[in-house]
């Protein structure tokens, strides 16, 4: 909620005053008689679906009451540019601009007076009101400045999940979720509006903004995030029951499911209707461009795909791979050509190859994550085997093939593929891969693709480019570990909870932990978030 207002609600008080919310507080809000009780009972109703809903606005403009969670009072609001409204329930103000509360002490003291007004017309003797610090109190609040440092002694945010049974996959992704920046910020404005009606309790999204409100809602007690893991099951059934399993593909079945039901509510976007427009792919959608070019023509036929994670190998000779967006979402994204299909129910234990090409010699062992991006975007030679039609020559011809990111998203999340399967072979690779605290994505862009790889020499020798954007610059905020082994292990996490402190997340337990600590750990997931955003 803005302390300040905002220019919107100065602009209408300056042409209309106050004697509209005066009325509108006293009669609807507070109300001092019998007959405004009346009129509230019989009046507060939406005048769009004639249902009284607890979040009732009035427009300040005219004769208008809508309801908020269907989003009446905002459709009028658009429509008739009318940019100021009231929630009938608690008599704040609404900007429809700004789309947030905004406080203006001028009308919050009339709203005092109406509240007393109301509170003596009632005979009441006493009433709640909030309080406010008399003369004398706040010569004592001068005299003794003491207050708790909020930044050094707060623990808002850092809560425990506990285990229900082999489920620490899950709570190390929901700790990862919880302190995803923008994310956090979507569930805790209350953007989420739910579609389901009175069959709330099998939404997903209401789930994981009622596991937001507990997270942060200062209490030190572990949370048990029980219906959040009824709903997975419910619409993931590949991950229910009690067995271990895989962080990254409850990842990637999550950000689904979380997907199919946001879009129910604003999935598709009026300038594109084949782009999904939900929080789920604003946030964590990229777009990864394929270039094959003929040997023969130097033909080039591109195609680009959107994708939630990139998955990078560590194994010698392993074929790497990225997860596009499952077919379900991708048909509100739009069609792919000539993309993987990909099943939620598919985890990286089948490691089926999206790619269908190698690009690693033999004895490859990366050694830090630019590394596996480099590997990742290397020019790579499909082969004689895997020869293609090309469009121009219109002949068979041997290609090369070459990935880059077309478009970034704004939480960047890395898979380093530590379990390798194959026929009646098993391993968990350990190999310790190094990865920075800021990473610039530059040199992996379709934009900076050359000659030489997709890089420049700068790039090779590790040397900042000079042109490298500032754009592209990521930091890291989450890092999910796996320990033990392929057969038996534990996942934790380590959580950035602001600029300089990390925490270590082991269900229930939370720990201080120190960058070095993070860096030095073996990283299985690792989530970064854009430095800088772009807005539409």
């Amino acid at each position: 909620m803005s302390f300040n207002g905002c220019q919107h609600l100065q602009t209408y008080k300056e042409a209309t005053g106050t004697t509209t919310y005066r009325i509108i507080y006293s009669c609807f809000v507070s109300c001092s008689t019998a007959d405004a009780r009346r009129r509230k009972a019989e009046l507060s109703k939406c005048v769009e679906c004639k249902e009284a809903k607890p979040r009732l606005h009035a427009c300040l403009s005219c004769i208008y009451f809508g309801c908020y969670d269907k989003r009446h009072i905002h459709a009028h609001a658009q429509d008739k540019k009318h940019h100021i409204g009231i929630d009938l329930s608690y008599g704040t103000i609404y900007c429809f601009v700004c789309e947030d509360y905004v406080y203006d002490s001028e009308l919050e003291e009339i709203a005092k007076a109406q509240r007393r007004r109301a509170t003596l017309s009632l005979g009441l003797k006493q009433r709640f009101f909030p309080w406010e610090p008399t003369e004398e109190e706040l010569i004592l609040l001068r005299c003794n400045p003491k207050r708790r440092r909020v930044t050094e002694a707060s623990h808002i945010g850092l809560r425990g999940l506990i285990n229900l049974g082999n489920t620490c996959f899950m709570n190390c992704i929901l700790q990862s979720l919880a302190h995803t920046p923008i994310l956090r910020d979507y569930f805790m404005a209350d953007k989420h509006t739910c579609q389901k009606n009175d069959d709330s309790q099998q939404c997903l999204v209401c789930e994981m903004a009622r596991l937001y409100q507990e997270v942060y809602s200062g209490l030190r007690t572990p949370y048990i995030p029980y219906k959040l893991l009824h709903l997975v099951w419910t619409n993931a059934r590949h991950l229910a029951g009690y067995e271990q399993q895989d962080a990254h593909e409850f990842l990637i079945a999550a950000l689904d499911v979380l997907h199919r039901h946001c879009k129910e509510m604003n999935g598709v976007s009026d300038s594109n209707p084949h782009h999904c427009n939900c929080i789920i792919d604003r946030i964590f959608t990229g777009g990864l461009q394929s270039d094959v070019t003929c040997k023969r023509c130097n033909n080039v036929s591109t195609t680009i795909d959107p994708i939630w994670d990139i998955s990078l190998d560590l194994g010698p000779g392993s074929i790497h791979s990225s997860h596009l967006i499952p077919p379900a979402a991708t048909a509100a994204v739009g069609d792919v050509a000539n993309s993987t299909s990909f099943s939620s129910a598919a985890s990286e234990s089948t490691n089926s190859p999206s790619t269908g090409f190698t690009n690693s010699p033999g004895n490859y062992e990366p050694t830090s994550l630019v590394e596996c991006l480099k590997r990742f975007t290397k020019t790579e030679h499909l082969g004689n085997s895997a020869k293609i039609k090309c469009s121009k020559c219109h002949s068979y011809q041997e290609s090369t093939k070459q990935l880059t990111m077309k478009k970034l998203p704004i939480v960047a999340c890395f898979h380093l593929k530590r379990f390798e399967h194959s026929t009646g072979y098993h391993k968990k690779i350990s190999t310790f891969v190094s990865f920075p605290e800021e990473l610039d994505m530059t040199p992996f862009m379709s934009s900076s693709r050359n000659h030489n790889n997709g890089y420049s020499s700068q790039v090779i020798h590790s040397t900042p480019a000079p042109h490298m954007s500032c754009d592209n610059k990521y930091s890291l905020f989450a890092v999910v570990n796996h320990y033990g082994t392929i057969e038996s292990g534990h996942y934790t996490c380590y959580i950035r909870s602001s600029k300089e402190k990390w925490f270590r997340c082991e269900d229930h337990l939370i720990k201080r932990a120190t960058a070095g600590e993070v860096l030095n750990s073996e990283g299985y997931l690792l989530f970064y978030h854009k430095q800088i955003l772009e807005y539409e």
